[in-house]
């Protein structure tokens, strides 16, 4: 079998994983993801108990158990890019082994949840509430970087790039479906459903104007009206599609919610927004418990 370069799989000196800094002992098969360092400990006070805990970067991980689960909950920090590394690095400690450099003959698969805030593209969905991503819809182009044709929906593509007359200089919007597997599980009456749009960027990339002009200023009210059948564009943030395409990709199960504090369809705001991240947190534990 082919031994992986040391320049393409860097480990640190003492074994562990370059950016993350995990050896493969340190994770669960159950992994929570979110974006803030800060937020990891708001997961982790849930857990009856803590047995492993690692900061490098923006990249933090704690892993316990609760209810009897072994979980563990990792910073990704914001953006495709930061997925690309969290999602390669994560899939390396469970199906390569570090000391050969090889590929393992046996894949172990990972049960991946993200749990996210995220501003509504639709009124409807109000502020305080929560959304699952059926599908993952990308501006940011990271995924084409991989040979993902086989993942992709490209017929709700192709609709959403005819309907928005989106601009053949930019990436071309991938998309991808979650785990079936997780969405039974994290679906319920309290819970919205559609496709999550993630960007490539806070400002431009998601319609702000500060002081640079935008390409397509009128792509997010394209982005808010368009509609196949029956699915529509629910929310706007920074990571799903890429965790789905490469969960696909590397064969993990992966799904994301998100605690939704704004909406950008009414321009509100919610009045306290720790409270639904952390009703969201307790809503998910109990949902993977199960």
């Amino acid at each position: 079998m082919n031994k992986i370069a040391a320049s393409e799989l860097i480990l640190n000196p003492d074994g562990s994983i370059y950016h993350l800094n995990l050896r493969p002992e340190n994770i669960a098969s159950n992994i929570i993801f979110v974006g803030d360092q800060n937020r990891v400990p708001k997961v982790s006070k849930h857990f009856d108990s803590i047995e492993f805990e690692t900061q490098k970067r923006e990249f933090r991980t704690i892993t316990g158990t609760y209810k009897g689960k072994r979980i563990s909950v990792i910073s990704t920090g914001i953006g495709p890019d930061n997925i690309d590394i969290v999602m390669n690095e994560l899939d390396a400690l469970v199906n390569i082994d570090l000391e050969t450099r090889t590929v393992k003959k046996e894949h172990t698969k990972l049960h991946i949840v993200r749990i996210g805030t995220s501003g509504s593209l639709q009124s409807y969905i109000t502020v305080d509430s929560f959304v699952l991503a059926k599908y993952g819809l990308g501006f940011d182009g990271m995924l084409h970087a991989y040979d993902c044709k086989s993942i992709l929906e490209t017929e709700l593509e192709d609709a959403f790039i005819e309907h928005t007359g989106y601009s053949p200089r930019k990436s071309r919007p991938y998309i991808v479906k979650n785990s079936d597997v997780l969405e039974t599980k994290l679906l319920s009456d309290k819970v919205f459903s559609g496709v999550t749009a993630t960007a490539g960027g806070f400002y431009g990339p998601q319609g702000r104007v500060l002081r640079l002009a935008i390409q397509d200023p009128k792509l997010n009210s394209k982005i808010d009206n368009f509609e196949f059948n029956g699915i529509k564009i629910t929310n706007l943030e920074m990571e799903t599609s890429a965790i789905y395409g490469l969960a696909k990709l590397l064969g993990h199960e992966a799904c994301s919610m998100n605690a939704i504090i704004a909406n950008r369809a009414n321009g509100t705001f919610s009045e306290d927004p720790y409270k639904p991240i952390e009703e969201l947190i307790i809503y998910t534990l109990n949902k993977l418990c199960l």
